[in-house]
């Protein structure tokens, strides 16, 4: 879990900006979206291969013999 401590004489605004940036950093908000609603295992297997594969044609498409 995120933990900030507000230091003395900072600013609420400046620790809530350092706040969300360590969640952001941890991955708590995709891994919470990733988790909210069940995904069967096929389909996070589907969906894993799908974004293998788009990642692949990207590569290929990136790296065109001149």
């Amino acid at each position: 879990m995120a933990e900030v401590q507000i230091r003395d004489g900072e600013d609420v605004q400046k620790a809530l900006r350092r706040f969300r940036r360590k969640v952001q950093r941890a991955g708590i908000l995709k891994d919470f979206r990733k988790h909210r609603h069940y995904e069967k295992p096929s389909a996070a297997k589907r969906r894993k291969t799908q974004a293998a594969e788009r990642r692949r044609r990207r590569q290929a498409r990136r790296k065109k013999p001149e």
